[in-house]
């Protein structure tokens, strides 16, 4: 098996992840010995996780979810699946000032 999985900083940041151990990696990141980006912003807490069979499928996950928005990744955690898509939609139109 393998995991995608979110982390909540101590700076309230979010830090996604993939490993083939969960409960494990998990401790790595509180101890200090995860990433360099949760090794300073400890303690890190699991908000969200999902299961693969492949790790091939959970770092596939893992990327798609580090590009999305913060809005986004809480409606992931909240479980609110109908919110995706439209957090999805980017405003390209360029703003002016005093519209």
């Amino acid at each position: 098996m393998a995991y995608v999985y979110m982390l909540r900083c101590s700076d309230g940041s979010y830090y996604v992840g993939s490993t083939r151990d969960l409960e494990r990696r998990v401790w790595e990141h509180n101890e200090g010995l995860g990433a360099v980006y949760t090794r300073q912003r400890r303690p890190v807490e699991l908000v969200w996780h999902a299961e693969y069979e492949h790790v091939g499928e959970a770092f596939a996950w893992e990327k798609r979810i580090q590009r999305w928005s913060r809005a986004k990744r809480e409606a992931l955690i909240r479980g609110d699946f109908d919110a995706l898509p439209g957090l999805a939609k980017k405003d390209f139109r360029k703003r002016r000032s005093g519209e």
